[in-house]
């Protein structure tokens, strides 16, 4: 197949020009905020700028929730069809949130697709107090956690990301919790790559761009807060290889998507590293001892409030849509389209997955009834919250980060880690060893006693995932 062979060829030296074009647009001056790519399995960092430099961490944060989460079940403290209920505190959280009224009942399962997918902050605060006993005791467990996977650079103050003066991270601590994610709860690696969840006849998208976007894209979350301006931590894979990589700080939605994306691809070239041979690994980069910047951002975005779905919007315009993120992303480095060039619409890798209220063995007559009283509305109705900004209310345009912190809940006896580096970078030597699953829990995939709507195919069922997206080169 000569013809085939020559696209193939083709495609590769154009994918390395971009490469090759995208070292001199993400090492510019222009972009001084925090950037890393590593290699998943080794630890090997490939690129970095910033990398031990504190950040507001914004809706990120939820990585560290699910981590918590999912190692309170395999310590069999619970398990994925343990009902959670919604509390007045988790109901009072600024959008983005579900918007179910207080004493509604969700699986730890649903819980934990809604947090991942609609990033909702109400569904952070409903799995703190369910898994923790308490808000404030889930957040010392955050913490604890955190110590132990020798994140030194990170504090918690809350379960999802909300502004607070407290709440801080680095590039590189989030691409350590990203490698104990992947390699501590391998079993659950597809609640990070679902594209989009349906609840009633609502279908709600990954704010994830790169998922079903950028070949390989297997995770994992967003984040945006106006002080951090907008966060990523990323995974792909190609030809076995996997890559992380955490964007912080960028100027818009789709600066952040295209970033990540011009990263990977220089990531996937052979044997590519800024650092040659003598490429360091996380445990060599060190987390900085000074303030977070604010980047207030929401100040510098004309009448436009910035918005986790603001690529949404660009986006549904087009090619050639004219949009403050365009010109953001110009202003802080980027040409136009490079990164875009790298994206692509893919054949969905799963269909929308199933998410209700309620428990897991319920009849869909029931979840429906239960859905219509936690919105008080049409099972169908989209929440309330639906179309406000992450990380905002309705009106706010500016940060708002208090010096004593924003939570009402917040624990008064949490400190912040010891400054200690850790032995080392691999995820296995660092966490103990795992207990014995309990027979009752079942994959982060679904209940296994969810039952599928009566008319559909079993073959088309949303509450089970579909297998990992395919592969280029594979």
């Amino acid at each position: 197949m000569p013809g085939l062979t020559s696209l193939r060829v083709k495609g590769a030296v154009h994918r390395w020009a971009l490469a090759v074009l995208a070292l001199g647009l993400l090492a510019g001056a222009a972009r001084a905020t925090p950037i890393l790519l590593v290699e998943a399995e080794s630890g090997k960092v490939l690129e970095q700028q910033e990398a031990g430099r504190p950040w507001y961490p914004a809706s990120v944060t939820k990585l560290m929730t699910v981590y918590v989460a999912l190692n309170a079940v395999r310590e069999g403290r619970l398990s994925l069809d343990t009902l959670l209920t919604v509390s007045p505190l988790a109901a009072s959280q600024s959008p983005t949130k579900m918007g179910f009224a207080a004493g509604t009942k969700v699986t730890l399962d649903n819980a934990l697709k809604m947090l991942m997918v609609k990033s909702a902050n109400d569904m952070a605060v409903t799995i703190a107090e369910g898994v923790g006993g308490s808000h404030a005791d889930f957040i010392q467990e955050m913490n604890a956690t955190a110590a132990r996977l020798g994140m030194s650079g990170t504090h918690y103050e809350n379960p999802n990301g909300l502004p607070d003066a407290g709440q801080v991270t680095t590039a590189r601590d989030l691409a350590v919790l990203a490698r104990h994610l992947i390699y501590d709860f391998p079993e659950h690696e597809a609640l990070f790559r679902i594209p989009a969840i349906r609840l009633g006849k609502t279908v709600m998208r990954n704010y994830n761009r790169l998922i079903d976007r950028y070949p390989g894209a297997d995770g994992m979350k967003t984040g945006f807060i106006c002080a951090s301006g907008f966060n990523l931590v990323a995974t792909a894979s190609r030809d076995g290889k996997r890559l992380i990589a955490v964007i912080l700080g960028a100027p818009s939605a789709v600066a952040r998507t295209e970033q990540a994306a011009l990263l990977f691809e220089k990531g996937f070239q052979p044997a590519w590293t800024i650092f040659g041979s003598a490429s360091p690994t996380l445990e060599n980069i060190a987390n900085q001892r000074t303030e977070p910047v604010d980047m207030n951002i929401c100040n510098r975005k004309r009448a436009v409030a910035a918005a986790e779905n603001e690529d949404e919007n660009l986006y549904s315009q087009g090619p050639g849509a004219s949009s403050y993120a365009v010109s953001a992303a110009v202003a802080a480095g980027f040409s136009k389209g490079e990164g875009a060039a790298l994206l692509q619409t893919l054949p969905p890798s799963m269909p929308p997955v199933r998410v209700f209220v309620g428990p897991a063995n319920a009849a869909p007559a029931q979840q429906d009834e239960a859905l219509a009283s936690a919105r008080g509305a049409d099972p169908d109705a989209k929440p309330a919250a639906a179309a406000k900004p992450e990380g905002q209310n309705g009106k706010q345009k500016t940060a708002v980060i208090t010096p004593g912190g924003s939570d009402p809940a917040k624990p008064a006896t949490s400190t912040k880690p010891a400054s200690t580096k850790p032995s080392s970078a691999a995820p296995k030597e660092a966490t103990t060893a795992p207990k014995p699953k309990p027979k009752s829990q079942t994959s982060s995939s679904a209940p296994a006693s969810s039952p599928a709507p009566a008319a559909q195919a079993p073959a088309a069922d949303p509450n089970v995932f579909g297998p990992p997206p395919t592969r280029p080169g594979t």
